[in-house]
């Protein structure tokens, strides 16, 4: 082939398998040597599926395609359950948690022909935006080794920035599939709640109220197109979710193409090269024929707060076994994080809970009238590793913007969108619920104007400027 097949998109190598033009085998061996080649400058992926994909590939070859992704193998963040790994959620506890099924999406996946070639590297149990696992070590971004590949997500974002996966699996409840993407410079989607189903078979099977409502399962690679593609496969309701629910992703859509425009979210500073790429990103949308104006969604500090009070509230009943089972790195994030957010009694979450509903009603209204948002995913660009232990309060304030989605249930497609201080950015396009698609084709255009991105060698060592 004249590019290397590592390079490839997810859907571009399904082509050329179902064309012939390259056999599964060569696909996935592509992949493996790509892995053996950087994965060791990265810890990116943490468990890898060599015999078992060769042997996947090579029945693939042997068969007539079975769905839109034959033969391409996919990586799944160690968080999900993938059939005979274990499931460790990134602590030592969970290291022989092997899981006798898949969960739905992997078995989606799987059933669209896809190939499972290694598990992907996160945080203890997910909870920090820098992945650094007690059970599997630091991942290193591609562009640069001394700062955050992002969390939770962290070692599938560096896993297809550096092209050893054009496809994979995470999930989010405070910008984990989105936090990644802006490190790394890739794409995601993070669904609306109840579009893509979860499960799993390791304790805890069920989660509490936020978990419930805030947390999703969502599809990355380095394309919209990709993301597109893996959202369709593993969207749709699941006998195992009884909160996922039947919802057609081709929806009618808000006649207006109306862009809210974010540049500088309220309730902290922003990198001026972040405002820069998010208003590139709008006149990307405004040459695409959208209408793109500057407007603030309304209460967007008090959704901050209201996201905080109530994880918090679901990781404070969950404290003895989360003190149990995480490192001390993960555990003092969370006292440190956990410090901004007061206890609450019955009241407070009952309140918390209706102040929630207000922010939904009032979004809801400013949706109908700009049917998309448009802002940063991070106020400021990757941090050094373990900055967030150090700055606590400001790690919060540069994620801000990923919380009002988790809060209210928005969808949200991340896509590159250019550098800040040498490092990639990425910004989010917010909609209403279940408009994914209307997400994704608007990121669509901002990627067709700024460019998609592009399998990178890892930067082994960053020049220091004197």
């Amino acid at each position: 082939m004249s590019e290397e097949l590592w390079r490839r998109g997810a859907g571009e190598l399904a082509g050329l398998i179902a064309r012939r033009e390259v056999s599964s085998r060569e696909v996935v061996d592509a992949h493996l040597d790509r892995i053996e080649a950087v994965n060791g400058h990265l810890n990116a992926i943490v468990l890898v599926l060599a015999d078992e994909a060769r042997a996947a590939a090579d029945a693939a070859d042997a068969t007539p395609s079975s769905g839109p992704l034959h033969g391409v193998p996919v990586t799944v963040k160690e968080n999900i359950d993938l059939a005979g790994t274990p499931t460790t959620s990134g602590v030592p506890a969970l290291a022989e948690a092997v899981a006798p099924i898949d969960a739905p999406v992997v078995e989606r996946l799987r059933a669209a022909g896809a190939i499972p070639i290694g598990r992907t590297n996160l945080p203890d149990l997910g909870l920090r935006v820098h992945t650094d696992s007690s059970l599997r070590g630091l991942t290193r971004n591609p562009w640069d080794p001394a700062v955050t590949a992002g969390g939770s997500s962290g070692g599938e974002a560096a896993a297809l920035a550096s092209g050893m996966s054009p496809l994979g699996l995470g999930n989010d409840v405070g910008g984990s599939l989105r936090n990644p993407a802006h490190c790394c410079g890739i794409a995601s989607i993070k669904p609306t709640p109840g579009r893509v189903p979860h499960a799993t078979v390791i304790p805890p099977e069920d989660f509490g109220p936020a978990m419930q409502l805030m947390a999703v399962q969502g599809v990355m690679a380095r394309t919209v197109s990709d993301v597109r593609l893996g959202l369709a496969i593993v969207a749709g309701a699941h006998p195992r979710d009884p909160d996922s629910a039947p919802v057609l992703l081709d929806l009618p859509r808000n006649e207006s193409r109306r862009v809210a425009l974010v540049a500088e979210p309220p309730g902290g500073d922003t990198h001026p090269e972040i405002a820069a790429a998010v208003r590139r990103a709008g006149d990307a949308l405004a040459d695409a024929g959208y209408e793109v104006v500057e407007a603030e969604p309304p209460l967007y500090e008090a959704s901050l707060n209201v996201w905080g009070r109530f994880l918090f509230t679901d990781i404070r009943a969950q404290e003895p076994v989360l003190r149990a089972v995480m490192g001390a790195d993960a555990i003092r994030f969370l006292d440190l994080i956990g410090d901004l957010y007061p206890v609450q009694d019955t009241a407070g979450m009952f309140a918390t809970l209706a102040e929630r509903r207000m922010i939904a009603r009032a979004w809801n209204q400013f949706l109908v009238e700009q049917p998309l948002i448009l802002s940063p995913i991070w106020a400021q660009p990757p941090f050094p590793h373990s900055w967030d232990l150090e700055h606590p309060h400001e790690t919060m304030r540069l994620l801000r913007p990923v919380m009002p989605a988790n809060l209210l249930g928005l969808p949200a497609a991340a896509v590159p969108a250019g550098q800040a201080a040498g490092l990639p950015v990425a910004v989010q396009v917010m909609g209403a619920r279940w408009q994914e698609l209307a997400c994704l084709e608007a990121a669509e255009a901002i990627e067709a104007r700024l460019g998609a991105a592009q399998a990178i060698d890892p930067i082994l060592e960053r020049a220091v400027m004197g």
